[in-house]
């Protein structure tokens, strides 16, 4: 009778300990699926942010070679970046409670400093002066999303695969796009004034060159959907519009509208090529297997 008792007490008791087990790991794993939505929350918006600078920068350079086209949107486009700002100020705040925190706020509160002069002088400023102060501001951004990539999502890719593809999301890709958007910036004012300084002959030319390397390095990481088919052919046609219809001895034969908004298609399908593979990156983060990762 006494055996009969103590093995029903064991029995509860391991059934006791199984279901604290449980719970205790059903509360591990919603935290984990938390902190990586939030980590992918804090990159969608220093990806929204870097998107919206670099349109800024490329209506800037548009406006002052003198098209005055871009005048209203680009004032559109200075509210938009402003109402990010708070969002991105809770991302900085939530980083700053880390042990090794990816931003500072010493560098938030600097980089908004930046950006407030650089609307303060814009009208001043020349074209050259102007990609310069914008594209260091973008940079910035870009650093950010690099190192909250490798701090918080790269150790958590297991396979080849997973590493490829956090890799484009955070990194190569977003370099893509700045690659594409300093070359709208400077196209767009070539474009504008009808004419292609050597100076900005040769940094076309870099541009396009680096474009075209890190489109396929992605492609080799972790690129074999729909969007990465889709980037590749706009990327191609900006490519060769910029070779064939901008550096040629026959002069500049495109309408800076027409540069200005067939680059942006080239840029906006990197960027839902990223949001591809955001969905990968949300998989493995959240302990999916690598089999069932959407392609990007």
């Amino acid at each position: 009778m006494g055996a009969e008792i103590l093995s029903v007490f064991i029995l509860v008791l391991a059934l006791i300990l199984l279901i604290a087990y449980w719970q205790r790991s059903k509360k591990r794993l919603i935290a984990a699926k938390l902190s990586s939505q939030q980590t992918l929350l804090n990159c969608t918006r220093l990806l929204g942010l870097t998107r919206h600078l670099q349109q800024h920068r490329g209506m800037s350079s548009a406006w002052l070679s003198g098209d005055q086209n871009f005048a209203s949107r680009r004032e559109g486009k200075t509210k938009e970046i402003l109402a990010l700002l708070p969002g991105l100020s809770e991302l900085v705040n939530q980083e700053s409670l880390q042990n090794c925190p990816c931003i500072t706020v010493n560098e938030w509160v600097l980089f908004r400093h930046h950006w407030k002069e650089l609307l303060e002088a814009l009208p001043k400023l020349s074209v050259e002066q102007s990609i310069a102060r914008h594209s260091q501001l973008i940079n910035k951004v870009l650093e950010w999303l690099a190192a909250i990539g490798e701090a918080r999502i790269e150790p958590l890719a297991s396979e080849r695969e997973m590493v490829g593809a956090a890799r484009n999301y955070a990194h190569r890709l977003p370099l893509l796009t700045e690659c594409l958007g300093q070359a709208r910036a400077i196209g767009s004012s070539v474009t504008a004034q009808h004419s292609c300084p050597p100076v900005a002959r040769v940094r076309l030319l870099f541009l396009i060159s680096r474009a075209e390397a890190l489109l396929e390095q992605a492609v080799a990481a972790h690129g074999s959907g729909v969007m990465t088919s889709r980037s590749q052919q706009a990327i191609k046609e900006m490519v060769a519009t910029v070779r064939t219809r901008m550096l040629f001895s026959s002069g500049v034969v495109v309408k800076s509208e027409e540069y200005f908004e067939m680059s942006t298609k080239a840029i906006d399908l990197v960027f839902e090529w990223i949001g591809a593979c955001e969905r990968s990156t949300q998989c493995f983060m959240e302990g999916v297997s690598v089999k069932e990762l959407h392609p990007c």
